[in-house]
């Protein structure tokens, strides 16, 4: 069976965000799903109260009943899990391993649902059949040969619902380990240390209705026309009220530009749109510390002005003797910043920063949104700590229509770190589970996803357990990766669809086929709900609507209390018997995790229930019990590190400096179709974005097919070939190819100060003719 294969074409867009051109695509994708009618009526229960939680992205509710509520993102995250389509005995058996790997991601998730367990046993070419009972016993034969529980690293996707992630972690924790890498090592992991440390929690603080509150917000490194559609429709409600919505990304995005409302009928009727920005600026790489940098040198230099004059100025100081301190040494350093460093950091003018700033300062009520384009930097840490000082020193935390708001990725990524999923998790968490489960936790730091890569190339983990995802190609360095998951002994994927890490395999494999968010989950007593949160910190239930396509399928919650009981037995709970309903383990959740009290009480409000944020009520669970300005320079623009020598080839300077992205047909590793219609791309992923004026210098054209490089300070060559370069509007000296085909050139070691998250933003790169044969489609 084959794909549909489109022809290369490259045309830029021309027309707004959403819209026709949304409806046309969702069309598509339902129409291409085997079953449309029974996903049109479960598409209609999408993110509803009584329906289910789209398995998309994290981004909450509005408030308002009767409302469509999914985005084009959405119909097709939930088109592409519900396909009639099904992989089963009979696949395996005409599809070799090393036939499947000569595959492209996109092909092998097209073709359809994973239905029974499968084992690959190492000797042959081919995954065998095998029940649940043997998958369960072989799981735990492994881990009990193990030397140490250490030995063993339990990933978790950002899917899994809170009940999955609670008992996970549980599991984890009784087998004696603190190994929990899970996708938020990879996106917003900078956001919760940097969080932590300046205001005492790891989350956003602002609510859905802050949004309709706010006067400014500002949307930085952030692409929602793509990867949270849903998003639009807030901001395109503040511009019409007369908000300001300020932008800071280096690409033209056009969902930040143009947007048709698709249920709005005159737009649709007349082709009417809306600008959704009213200041749009395009920093450098990694610039974005520096933009608020020089927001907050404005806003330092205003205040100096108006108290020579004997007004107030810009900056709340009643909040900030109140509630702050590191206030005065963060004073000092912007002003220790010149104008020099701060537009040559941040690639923008002084009056374009200027403007941002006078801007920020007439709003009493500001929220700052970002993503990954702040959070994959070596400095994200200190970038976000530099958004957060600013919104400290107008006190624009804790204030109705203001707030920090990192916007995160995968539906219920907040809420695996809300049940445990942590590889330094507290102490009072751990104290929580000892107290009701009378075991003795570990207190050792286990391995975040860089930690987990590195210990399996040392050979150290000899189990890898992933709970949903794809590891193989969501992780950088893909070569060291692949080697290192080969080398453990076993590797497990408890998964929906077929995917790469299905085929990077340990010397033994499992998949282990997991019904998905759209499914019934049919136990002992009846139809499961399970729980999500959303970026907003709204904990709802979510109902599976479409009879899974397989009775051999089984929940996520089932498949680890089965691994559990045949690893551990009924100790330290009855795993088994949990998950017969439940509510059993939501009465677990309940007493362990603040503010799950009356849990199931609490989910039978429509919408669910919102966990409040301390700091969102001006309460600092820091060390000092206060909010902190965090002084940090500026860092350079290039690491130094990145323009040392290539193996033995000699020393060389970046030709250009990469950022990663996803097109618009995709999410996170799963790849809708191989177009990007916003940017104009048709047919193809191995393409690269770079300005002509770059492509020229370097000796290219526009079209011509390269090899890419990237720079670092090792022996180890990172190279990926057959990139078509396409001539785009990018700032010079920048360039952007799709994650995960890029993911080949981050090295395993450039990641984030204090984060350890990847630095897929910032690659310094070279380009070289291409080695690749022709592709034959």
């Amino acid at each position: 069976m084959k794909t549909p294969v489109d022809r290369f074409r490259f045309r830029p867009y021309k027309k707004p965000a959403a819209g026709w051109g949304a409806l046309r695509s969702v069309a598509h994708a339902w129409l291409d799903s085997r079953q449309p009618f029974k996903n049109l009526r479960a598409m209609l229960q999408t993110n509803q109260n009584g329906g289910f939680d789209c398995p998309g992205c994290a981004w909450g509710e509005a408030p308002k009943e009767g409302h469509i509520r999914f985005c084009e993102n959405g119909a097709k995250a939930v088109n592409w899990e519900a396909s009639g389509r099904g992989v089963d005995r009979e696949f395996f058996a005409r599809h070799s391993l090393k036939d499947l790997l000569a595959e492209d991601d996109y092909w092998l998730e097209y073709q359809g649902r994973l239905t029974e367990p499968m084992l690959y046993d190492g000797e042959g070419a081919h995954y065998q059949p095998i029940s649940w009972d043997e998958a369960f016993a072989l799981i735990a034969s492994h881990l009990k040969a193990l030397e140490t529980p250490d030995q063993a690293a339990f990933y978790t996707s950002g899917r899994a619902s809170n009940e999955a992630a609670f008992l996970y972690q549980l599991f984890a924790r009784a087998f004696g380990t603190n190994n929990l890498p899970d996708c938020s090592n990879m996106c917003h992991e900078a956001s919760g240390v940097a969080l932590k440390q300046s205001i005492g929690t790891g989350k956003g603080t602002v609510t859905y209705e802050d949004f309709e509150k706010a006067e400014a917000i500002f949307v930085i490194g952030q692409n929602p026309g793509t990867n949270h559609p849903r998003m639009l429709e807030p901001l395109s409600d503040a511009v019409e009220r007369g908000a300001q919505v300020v932008v800071l990304n280096p690409l033209r995005e056009r969902g930040l530009e143009r947007f048709q409302a698709p249920q709005d009928p005159v737009q649709m009727l007349t082709g009417g749109e809306m600008a959704l920005n009213t200041a749009y600026l395009r920093p450098s790489l990694g610039g974005d510390m520096a933009a608020i940098r020089g927001i907050a040198k404005f806003l330092f230099q205003w205040q100096d002005e108006a108290e020579q004059g004997e007004s107030t100025g810009p900056l709340d100081l009643e909040f900030i003797h109140e509630h702050c301190v590191g206030f005065e040494d963060y004073r000092a350093q912007v002003a220790a910043t010149s104008w020099d460093e701060i537009q040559s950091f941040s690639g923008l003018e002084k009056d374009e920063i200027e403007r941002a700033a006078h801007i920020y300062c007439r709003s009493n009520a500001t929220i700052i949104c970002w993503a990954m384009g702040v959070t994959q930097h070596r400095h994200s840490v200190a970038t976000i700590q530099e958004i957060t000082n600013l919104q400290l020193l107008r006190g624009q935390v804790g204030r109705p229509g203001a707030g920090l708001c990192p916007v995160r990725g995968h539906s219920n990524v907040q809420g695996d770190r809300t049940m445990g999923i942590d590889e330094c998790p507290s102490a009072a968490f751990l104290d929580a589970l000892e107290h009701r489960f009378e075991f003795s936790a570990p207190r050792s730091h286990g391995y975040n996803v860089v930690k987990t890569i590195e210990a399996m190339l040392a050979e150290k983990v000899k189990v890898f357990i992933g709970l949903g995802g794809n590891f193989a190609q969501a992780t950088p360095d893909s070569a060291r990766t692949h080697g290192a998951l080969r080398n453990c002994d076993l590797t497990v994927q408890i998964s929906t669809k077929l995917n790469r890490s299905h085929l990077v395999t340990g010397k033994k494999a499992l998949i282990l086929p997991c019904l998905g968010r759209s499914d019934i989950d049919q136990q002992h007593s009846g139809p499961q709900a399970v729980t999500v949160e959303d970026s907003f910190s709204m904990v709802h239930a979510s109902y599976g609507q479409l009879k899974p396509l397989s009775p051999e399928m089984r929940s996520e919650p089932a498949i680890i209390a089965g691994i559990a009981q045949a690893a551990l037995g009924s100790v330290p709970v009855p795993w088994v018997e949990l998950t017969e309903d439940y509510r059993r383990i939501r009465e677990l959740i309940a007493e362990v995790i603040p503010g799950f009290e009356n849990f199931e009480e609490k989910l039978q409000a429509p919408g669910g229930f919102y966990l409040q944020n301390p700091a969102g009520k001006r309460q600092w669970h820091t060390a000092n019990e206060k909010a902190n300005f965090y002084s940090h320079s500026l860092p350079a623009p290039l690491p130094q590190e990145v323009l040392a020598k290539i193996g033995k080839r000699g020393a060389r300077n970046a030709d250009l400096v990469l950022q990663t992205l996803r097109s618009h047909d995709q999410y996170n590793t799963t790849v809708y179709g191989l177009n990007d219609r916003y940017r104009g791309v048709k047919g193809e992923r191995h393409v690269l974005f770079a300005h002509l004026e770059d492509i020229h210098r370097l000796g290219f054209a526009d079209r011509q097919k390269v090899d890419i490089v990237s720079l670092w300070s090792d022996d180890v060559e990172r190279r990926v070939a057959g990139f078509t370069l396409i001539a785009f509007d990018i700032p010079k000296g920048q360039a952007a190819a799709y994650y995960p085909e890029a993911n080949p050139l981050v090295p395993l070691e450039s990641y984030g100060i204090d984060s350890f998250t990847p630095t897929s933003k910032y690659i310094a790169i070279r380009l070289e003719p291409n080695s690749a044969p022709e592709r034959i489609v």
